[in-house]
């Protein structure tokens, strides 16, 4: 079997948390958000849209249990924008940087992040294109 890369992740969400939901993906973070068929109650879960082969699935639940290990539960989006541009982006938004790295290592090389937490305690790093 030859992956040609991810499609989608799955995350879940708090029951009460799909207006953060929009407000930090798609108004904060300029993601698209697709919940047409989640708001007509045809599908349990709506999608941040990351480009045109990559979504985030958000799943919101009762069940929803907070990440503690949040090295552990994160993703990690590439960007068009240089780092500089990303952080001025994320400050004009109102969305804190948590941490910069110069070469955190991924899929696709060593190349400069920055990372940033959801309302719902997720890291999303967003790591410039090598």
């Amino acid at each position: 079997m030859r992956a040609r890369h991810i499609d989608h992740v799955n995350l879940r969400i708090p029951a009460d948390g799909v207006d953060d939901a929009r407000e930090f993906y798609g108004d904060q973070l300029g993601f698209g958000i697709e919940d047409a068929l989640y708001a007509a109650d045809e599908k349990p879960f709506f999608d941040v849209r990351l480009s045109a082969t990559a979504v985030v699935h958000l799943w919101p639940t009762e069940e929803f249990e907070p990440p503690t290990a949040t090295n552990y539960d994160h993703v990690a989006v590439v960007v068009e924008e240089s780092l500089d541009d990303i952080t001025t982006e994320l400050y004009s938004a109102g969305v804190e940087v948590e941490k910069r790295l110069d070469s955190p290592l991924g899929a696709t090389g060593e190349a400069p992040a920055v990372y940033v937490r959801d309302p719902f305690g997720y890291r999303v790093e967003l790591k410039a294109r090598v």
